[in-house]
């Protein structure tokens, strides 16, 4: 019994001074080194990644749809103090991280820095190699960091959360998750519910896609919006990124054409011109002129897109024809001043407020500049010499749409329609829908069986910025709505440069027309045209 106790008072003696010198080394040899790295990651949690509201789309049923949620990822990052061999760690860092030497030394160079992170969302492989590394001041924790579930979908719009300028802070960076970055962090409530509709986007992506890739196009644009809300319903744009792998993109990817690019739009403005001549009163439906084919101005001469000349010709036919001479015979009626002021109401050459950070106002100076001509004026009633973002000419066309008032384009969900004004008189607004309706009925290729549909082409050639002039390549843009009667939706498609397809008609109305039939069926809208 007494060798037994001695065993075991023996065994509990040699785990004690084991236990005690662990503690020593840990507690006094290593303990500036533990500490140090124990206030790293505290820090690290406190500045790196303060937790973020989350962002939702919707769908028809009101359900809420996370896209931009919080998840645990693998972070590797430095803790200058401790590291010994710097250039050592430079060139294992930048091999790992694939990021420039300059960029690692910049991050490490405070010698009593307790915190640099490296690399924020971290692969396996990344991971076995940092392990591995026998070097100190090279760690990796979890922890949360910003998830796009749904990968490219709306990019632009969303934006992503990625490192500062100086690489030491995250933050968001474009889109929502930048514009709302305050409300995106407050304690409570922190979470943001867009308007757009999941299912919309996804179709508006797909289709988007296959127009580009149909036509070797450079990219595009698709709008959907409520004309009675001016709620945005899908936003998309191509190329797009993974906000989940923003490094790997140039930041030109990152700018959003739907408010951050402007554009020439060509003849879609043509129903603007012809609205504003409409509730004027300058012209009616049934009002005639007699086209020549041509016309000179200022010793300039512009001609039909057909090079065609037809005659005795109504106001109506001007938009079923697209025909640049009636736009120009309009704007004059209007006058100058008025048409100028008249563009100002629609919205051009302000910025609509929608939301998303770093929208543009376009470009009226043609019309304001001390030597302007009658030329300038002439081109701009069919889109030339004028430029827009698409987002404040779709919201022109629901302008058109919805009883001739100007709504506030919205990406909120739970945002009040705010009306800005009221742009033409109700009579203009129905007279021009009748016209663009019937522009879709004679062109056929828009039309869909026992709907009415709305719409109009622009085929616009792209100014050439070196030597002036208009280079010969095109922006095709194709803009309507849904049904007619009771517009329910309007739908903006824009196509940049696309290949061996010189009109939007092959294009762009197609794929509208698909889109169309598509939040047609989505929405069970019933047939405004039965037999």
């Amino acid at each position: 019994m007494g060798s037994r106790s001695f065993v075991l008072a023996f065994v509990f003696s040699t785990i004690f001074v084991f236990l005690g010198f662990h503690l020593y080394k840990i507690q006094i040899q290593h303990g500036s080194e533990y500490s140090s790295r124990a206030e790293a990651q505290n820090r690290g949690i406190k500045e790196e990644y303060r937790e973020r509201g989350s962002l939702f789309f919707t769908d028809k049923h009101g359900n809420e749809i996370p896209v931009a949620i919080n998840k645990e990822y693998p972070l590797i990052y430095a803790v200058p103090k401790e590291i010994v061999e710097k250039e050592e760690i430079v060139q294992f860092l930048a091999r790992v991280s694939n990021r420039p030497e300059g960029e690692i030394k910049a991050l490490i160079a405070k010698r009593n820095s307790l915190y640099a992170p490296i690399v924020l969302k971290a692969t396996n492989e990344q991971v076995r190699q940092v392990k591995e590394y026998k070097g100190k001041g090279v760690y990796v924790k979890n922890k949360l960091s910003r998830f796009y579930p749904f990968g490219d979908l709306a990019s632009h719009l969303l934006g992503f959360v990625g490192f500062d300028k100086a690489g030491e802070r995250l933050e968001g960076r474009y889109g929502i998750e930048q514009f709302y970055e305050d409300t995106l962090l407050k304690k409570e409530s922190n979470s943001l519910y867009l308007s757009i509709d999941r299912t919309i986007q996804s179709e508006a992506r797909d289709i988007l896609a296959e127009l580009i890739k149909k036509h070797s196009a450079a990219g595009g644009t698709i709008i959907v919006q409520d004309p009675k809300t001016g709620k945005i319903l899908a936003l998309e744009n191509q190329p797009n990124f993974n906000p989940n792998e923003y490094e790997k993109y140039p930041v030109k990817y990152f700018l959003n054409p739907a408010v951050q690019a402007v554009y020439e739009p060509g003849s879609v403005l043509k129903v603007v011109t012809m609205a504003l001549g409409l509730d004027r009163r300058k012209v009616t439906p049934e009002t005639t002129y007699i086209d020549k084919g041509e016309i000179t101005i200022n010793d300039k001469t512009i001609r039909n897109w057909d090079q065609k000349a037809y005659g005795i010709t109504t106001m109506s036919q001007i938009i079923e024809r697209s025909i640049n001479t009636g736009a120009v015979f309009v704007e004059r009626a209007i006058g100058h001043n008025d048409f100028y002021e008249g563009l100002l109401s629609f919205g051009f050459g302000k910025k609509t407020g929608v939301g998303i950070p770093g929208e543009v106002v376009g470009n009226l100076q043609n019309l304001e500049k001390k030597n302007r001509n009658d030329v300038d004026f002439a081109t701009a009633s069919f889109g030339q010499g004028i430029s827009m973002t698409p987002l404040q000419l779709i919201s022109a066309v629901s302008a058109l749409a919805y009883k001739g008032i100007l709504m506030k384009p919205l990406i909120l969900k739970n945002e009040k329609p705010v009306p800005m004004r009221q742009v033409i008189s109700l009579r203009a607004s129905r007279e021009i829908v009748d016209m663009m309706t019937s522009a879709v009925d004679k062109a056929e290729i828009a039309a869909i069986p026992h709907y009415s549909v709305a719409g109009k082409t622009g085929t616009a050639e792209v100014p050439d910025f070196v030597r002036g002039g208009y280079t010969h390549t095109y922006i095709h843009t194709y803009a309507g709505f849904a049904p007619s009667s009771d517009p329910q939706f309007t739908i903006l498609i824009k196509l940049d440069k696309p290949q061996n397809a010189p009109v939007a008609a092959v294009t762009v109305v197609p794929a509208f027309r698909e889109l169309t039939q598509f939040l047609l069926n989505y929405y069970n809208i019933p047939p405004d045209r039965l037999p």
